[in-house]
């Protein structure tokens, strides 16, 4: 985030789009509901009905994948009403002339025919975000898992730098992220071509201080994304995977394409909780200790690190996660000698200068700090770009819709979005096993709309089955007008009625390589009784 979820309660507009924020976000959630109390403003796209909808001054539902197409539309319309900030636009970015260009075409007529929004609508959605300074836009996986994932994000920076919301308090743009720790994961290195805090492993002075550091070589060609770890453990290429607090065989897509790629490996490690999906088809698992067993700190959606302190003793063999694979790499050749989490924290806050360098345990406290800290003088961060944007000017990018990869046809006529409900987290593997959760929702089930259910014969609770280009699968019917005619949903969370049986796989951003779990074509059917011969 841009922002610190603080200062969601004194905006002016609140822009929520691809986010379903009281089912999984629902602290933040709270922050917008004091804001409304306050008068703010509340816009909200989503494909499907969510509960924001009923609270928000104008709640759209998109077509599924035409994100980018309403957002050219309503930068069209802030243009030539003259709603933009020109002094903003002027002075602190660069760029302008190819944005306006690229959005010219996408009038409220144009916009419309893509999105299925209305034009008045579309039209009072520009005015109440450009007019009500500041202005905050939250996004989550409704914008990021598609195949122009990294154009949505694009399109919604270049719509807050429009309107000169970007680098002052209550706005910006901010990713809502889907775990406790997603941010900090990635502020680690947790992905294939950077170190910690983002320090690219192609650059040879982050290698030589590292390698220096560690006393050890370091590669300097990036790794692998989860989508290219695929095929190559198909080809061979990939010979063993550990699998860290991840249950790769419910939310990776396609599954019977992962199924056999797994069956390939020489070695599978999974790291884990609870014995997963995942970890049941492994070689080894290592049994880790909870939050409540361990020592630690997460840093959040709004770039705060803070302490985690054990409660109790880890149980029976596990054992926390530093602990794990300082074991693991002593038996495979490297030493990692720290006495504790905290000394792992001060050896990667001096290597990470810029974001963590300023941190230390004993600063961190009770509420934490927020990054960019980068000395000990320096007290946090609540909000980025605050008089120039790191690159120097924030730059608008010229981005053109594209449709799905996979669109609706005759063979396949409905779109299938996915993602969660408010009941249970991601695959399950904890919420499952908590009994007052699980008594919540104890089964998958799929949403039609209830004129395409009267139109193929369907009843609340029949059970279906849904079939795609990839495989079919069977779930409860769960009628609903939350979905538009035509769009179907899924939740994710339940392993007997898998979502990535249908998912594409092979379609996935070129750049961040996030697959487009938000957008298949499927088909539908009641799955018909059969009757046994006499």
């Amino acid at each position: 985030m841009t922002n610190s979820i603080g200062e969601i309660e004194d905006a002016g507009c609140i822009f929520v789009i691809g986010s379903n924020t009281t089912a999984c976000h629902p602290l933040i959630a709270r922050r917008i509901f004091r804001a409304k109390e306050k008068g703010a403003k509340l816009v909200v796209a989503d494909p499907r009905h969510i509960q924001l909808s009923m609270y928000a001054d104008v709640a759209v539902h998109h077509r599924l994948g035409s994100d980018v197409a309403l957002l050219n539309g309503m930068m069209h319309l802030i243009i030539k009403n003259n709603w933009h900030a020109t002094d903003y636009i002027a002075s602190r970015t660069e760029d302008f002339d190819q944005l306006a260009q690229a959005v010219a075409p996408y009038t409220p007529e144009k916009t419309s025919a893509i999105t299925e929004v209305s034009m008045g609508d579309i039209e009072r959605m520009a005015e109440l975000y450009a007019t009500h300074s500041p202005a905050t836009l939250l996004y989550a996986m409704g914008i990021t898992q598609h195949t122009t994932g990294v154009d949505n994000v694009k399109s919604c920076c270049n719509l807050a730098m429009l309107t000169g919301n970007v680098g002052i308090a209550s706005a910006g743009v901010n990713p809502l992220r889907g775990q406790n720790n997603v941010q900090g994961a990635c502020d680690m290195g947790g992905l294939p071509n950077v170190l910690t805090g983002y320090q690219p492993v192609a650059d040879p002075k982050v290698i030589e201080k590292f390698s220096k550091a560690w006393g050890a070589p370091l590669p300097t060609k990036p790794g692998l994304t989860i989508t290219d770890m695929i095929p190559a453990m198909l080809e061979g290429r990939l010979k063993g995977l550990i699998v860290i607090g991840e249950n790769p065989k419910l939310s990776d897509p396609d599954w019977n394409h992962l199924h056999h790629a797994l069956k390939e490996l020489d070695l599978l490690v999974v790291q884990d909780l609870f014995l997963s999906e995942t970890a049941q088809v492994a070689h080894v698992v290592f049994s880790a200790a909870s939050l409540a067993e361990k020592d630690g700190t997460f840093t959040n959606s709004e770039r705060r690190c803070m302490r985690i302190n054990k409660a109790i003793e880890p149980q029976g063999d596990s054992l926390a996660d530093w602990e794990i694979i300082c074991r693991l790499s002593a038996a495979m050749g490297y030493e990692m000698k720290y006495e504790n989490p905290e000394a792992i924290f001060d050896e990667m806050a001096a290597l990470t200068q810029a974001s963590y360098g300023g941190m230390t345990y004993e600063r961190l406290g009770i509420d934490g700090l927020q990054w960019p800290c980068p000395d000990a003088g320096h007290p946090g961060t609540p909000y980025l770009h605050k008089d120039t944007f790191k690159r120097g000017l924030g730059k608008f990018h010229a981005i053109e819709y594209q449709d799905p990869a996979e669109m609706p046809d005759r063979e396949y006529p409905f779109f299938l979005t996915t993602g969660r409900m408010f009941a249970h987290f991601h695959t399950g593997t904890m919420t499952r096993i908590s009994p007052k959760l699980d008594i919540e929702q104890r089964t998958g089930y799929v949403e039609i709309n209830p004129k395409d259910a009267q139109s193929l014969h369907i009843q609340e609770g029949d059970t279906v089955i849904l079939s795609s280009r990839r495989g079919e699968m069977e779930a409860p019917a769960r009628l609903s007008d939350d979905l538009k005619p035509g769009t179907l949903f899924l939740p994710i969370h339940f392993g007997e009625n898998p979502t990535n049986v249908l998912t594409n796989a092979e379609a996935f951003d070129p750049l961040a390589k996030i697959p487009e779990f938000k957008v298949s074509a499927v088909n539908i059917r009641k799955l018909e009784e059969v009757v046994p011969a006499i």
